[in-house]
């Protein structure tokens, strides 16, 4: 983890993308799980807002804490993207009004976000500390101690696979038998790949855009230093793998050429349009949610490269809001353990607290609509497949978001071969120095 250096980089770049002005921050108790947390002490009812993105679990758990405190009423806001949650939490903290009560973050966002701490109150607590792991609380730790966030899931990850469709390709079913088949690198995965193609003419994987989130996070210094510098058009990692991704994707047309989270990837589930996806444990919600009686979905304990984090997010309060108090002690149940098993259990957010962990519960969760897959044992294994934590500076996001368009417009697109979207990504990198 390079929190030191990333704290030192914060320092430096204060005032750099969003031109946000000072209010008053605030800091809340970090009440743990006690069921009685979130009690209005002002009297009166009030509402809490909590604004998520994607598939976070908390729909059942939002009721839940409300029957437990009479008087709170919870209202969620749900995202389509988190792109556009992102931007949605940028414009309200620039104009100081807008924000939820509480805002999920979500990792690739937090140094940008670090920017700016008298636009969230501070949930540092004794009643909190070691809650989560380390690495997950180092991320959102500033330099004078304040906690920026709770930390909600962490996104190991495995391969989650259509064993209907490799059986009609003669390729193994079974998820030990597809593990042992897919085990090494990236190049193990697109000869099994182009040999799946050859058979079935279908896909091998959804999108390039989605394997390049699960390379990029195999690389420690992918697009900054922790000096400021921006590397990202330099670094001879990143030409290669943006090479390889598009090599497989468009010349041998494993990809099916989907823009994820666009409108024909979700439609995409209904049909038989790819074989295998890259499966962080919040996917799972994500495939069951858009592929709804569908059968054949699995999930096996491997990935290429041999292991990989893509996501996990936080809950922060904004300062702006009227009730701290109550909203921190929200988000604390929300990111309890018994709350973080329960959202694993709805939608496959995997904890990233250390009594979840430990659990029994979660090491005997299974899913049936991934054919009653282990997956507690599945992820927490991919958990301690994960070796690399790459430092993702203020700029991470942006230059992400550019790499991605790069590889869109020859995967999805077809508007530039490789060459010219290079050219065309080192024009958008070198508009953000």
């Amino acid at each position: 983890m390079h929190t030191t250096r990333r704290r030192m980089l914060l320092a430096t770049t204060a005032a750099a993308t969003l031109a946000l002005g000072a209010c008053g921050g605030g800091s809340g108790d970090g009440d743990d799980s006690d069921s009685s947390a979130g009690g209005g002490e002002g009297g009166g009812d009030i509402t809490l807002s909590v604004a998520t993105f994607n598939e976070f679990g908390y729909e059942d758990l939002l009721t839940e804490y409300e029957e437990m405190n009479p008087g709170i009423t919870v209202q969620h806001v749900k995202a389509d993207t988190a792109d556009n949650a992102r931007a949605a939490l940028r414009n309200s903290l620039g104009a100081d009004s807008g924000a939820a009560d509480i805002e999920a973050i979500e990792v690739d966002w937090v140094t940008e976000f670090q920017q700016y701490p008298d636009k969230f109150a501070d949930l540092s607590s004794p009643d909190v500390e070691g809650r989560w792991l380390d690495w997950k609380t180092e991320a959102v730790t500033l330099e004078n101690g304040m906690l920026l966030g709770y930390g909600t899931d962490i996104g190991p990850e495995a391969l989650c696979y259509r064993a209907d469709l490799f059986e009609q390709a003669g390729l193994p079913t079974d998820r030990e038998e597809v593990a042992a088949l897919l085990e090494g690198d990236w190049d193990t995965y697109f000869e099994v790949g182009r040999d799946f193609v050859a058979e079935t003419d279908i896909a091998w994987y959804d999108s390039a855009g989605a394997l390049w989130q699960g390379m990029i996070n195999q690389v420690e210094q992918p697009y900054e230093t922790p000096d400021g510098e921006i590397i990202a058009t330099d670094n001879p990692e990143i030409r290669d793998l943006y090479d390889q991704v598009l090599a497989a994707s468009v010349d041998d047309g494993l990809s099916a050429g989907l823009g994820q989270w666009s409108a024909d990837w979700t439609a995409a589930f209904q049909g038989d349009e790819f074989a295998t996806m890259l499966c962080p444990a919040w996917m799972m919600g994500v495939i069951e949610g858009n592929a709804a009686d569908i059968e054949g979905w699995d999930v096996a304990n491997v990935f290429p490269g041999g292991g990989g984090n893509w996501g996990g997010s936080y809950l922060t309060v904004p300062a702006q809001g009227d009730n701290i108090e109550e909203a921190t002690a929200l988000a604390a149940w929300l990111t309890a353990p018994e709350q973080q098993i329960k959202a694993f259990e709805a939608r496959g957010t995997f904890p990233s607290q250390t009594e979840a962990l430990d659990s029994d519960t979660l090491a005997e969760s299974s899913n049936a609509f991934f054919n009653d897959a282990p997956t507690g044992e599945i992820f927490a294994e991919r958990a301690e497949a994960v070796t690399v934590t790459p430092f993702k500076g203020p700029k991470y996001f942006e230059v992400n978001t550019a790499m991605q368009d790069a590889i869109s417009r020859v995967d999805v697109d077809e508007t530039d071969d490789p060459e010219s979207s290079w050219a065309k990504f080192v024009s958008a990198v070198d508009d953000l120095r």
